[in-house]
C-alpha cells in the first residue's frame, strides 16, 4: 500500500458531510478528508463507534446520531450538522448494508426495509443538502455504488437491486444538478476487506476464487475507495460528472 498519496489544496476547509462514517469504508473515507483539513461531518447510529472516532481524530470532525431509515431524523441531523459547520460543499453517500437474502424468503416488509436502508436515504440526502450546493453555486456529490450487480452476484436480491438503482439516480441527477456546477457521480466498489467483510465472509477459500476474477493479483483495502472519493470531491475532478468509477481490481 502507497503512503505517498496526495493532497489536495483544495479540499482544504470544504465542508463534507458523509452517511454511515463509523465503520468500514465510511471510517475511512472521513479519515481521509479530516487528513485533507476538511470539516468532516458524518451520520451513523452507532453512537459509540462514531465517538470513538471523533475522539480518535484531529481536526474539525463532528457526529450526528442518526437512522438513516427515518427521512426526519435525516433531515435533522443535516440541520444539526450545518448548524455546527456550515453548508457542505461535498456530500458522499456511503452507508448501506450488503445482509444476505434468498430470493425465495423475501417479503414485501423485507423488500421495503431493504430499500429504506441501501437505496432511499440516498436521494433524500442530496434533496437535504443540494439546496446549499445551488446557493454556493457548486457541489460535489458522490454516491457508493456496488459491483455486485455488474457481477451478476446472487444471493441478495434486494441489495442488488437497490445498488443498480443508485446508478440511474446519480446520471439523471447529474442532468438535474449541472446547471448549478453540482457534480454527481457513482464510486463503484468491488469486494472491499472491510472488518465486516472478514467477520462474515472472508475464507481462504473465498479470496483464492475471487481473485482468479480480478485483473490485479490483491484485495481491495478500503483506503483507495477513499482516496477515489478525495480525488472526485476535489477540483482535480471539475469536469467529471454523471459517471462510475470502479476501485475493484478490475473483476468486472
Amino acid at each position: 500500500m502507497s503512503d505517498q498519496f496526495a493532497i489536495y489544496p483544495s479540499l482544504k476547509g470544504k465542508t463534507v458531510v458523509v452517511t454511515g462514517g463509523a465503520s468500514g469504508i465510511g471510517m475511512e473515507i472521513v479519515e481521509a478528508f479530516a487528513a485533507q483539513g476538511s470539516k468532516v461531518g458524518f451520520l451513523d447510529f452507532d453512537r459509540d463507534a462514531s465517538e470513538a472516532l471523533v475522539d480518535r481524530l484531529d481536526g474539525d470532525v463532528a457526529f450526528a446520531h442518526c437512522d438513516l431509515r427515518d427521512i426526519d431524523a435525516l433531515k435533522a441531523a443535516v440541520a444539526d450538522l450545518r448548524d455546527r459547520q456550515g453548508p457542505a460543499h461535498v456530500l458522499v453517500n456511503n452507508a448501506a448494508r450488503d445482509d444476505r437474502h434468498g430470493w425465495d424468503t423475501v417479503t414485501p416488509e423485507y423488500w421495503d426495509e431493504r430499500q429504506a436502508t441501501n437505496l432511499r436515504h440516498y436521494f433524500f440526502m442530496i434533496q437535504a443538502i443540494a439546496p446549499d450546493m445551488i446557493a454556493a453555486k457548486h457541489g460535489s456529490i458522490i454516491n457508493m455504488g456496488s459491483n455486485s450487480w455488474w457481477e451478476k452476484g446472487g444471493g441478495m436480491p434486494a441489495y442488488t437491486t437497490a445498488k443498480a438503482a443508485i446508478h440511474g439516480l446519480t446520471r439523471g441527477l447529474a442532468t438535474d444538478l449541472g446547471p448549478h456546477n453540482i457534480r454527481v457521480n457513482c464510486v463503484v466498489p468491488g469486494w472491499i476487506m472491510t472488518q465486516r467483510q472478514k467477520d462474515l465472509w472472508v475464507t481462504p477459500a473465498a479470496i483464492e476464487n475471487h481473485l482468479k476474477g480480478q485483473c490485479l493479483p490483491e484485495m481491495v483495502e478500503p483506503v483507495y475507495l477513499a482516496r477515489q472519493v478525495l480525488w472526485l470531491a476535489s477540483d482535480d475532478s471539475a469536469m467529471s460528472t454523471a459517471s462510475n468509477f470502479f476501485v475493484d481490481a478490475g473483476s468486472v
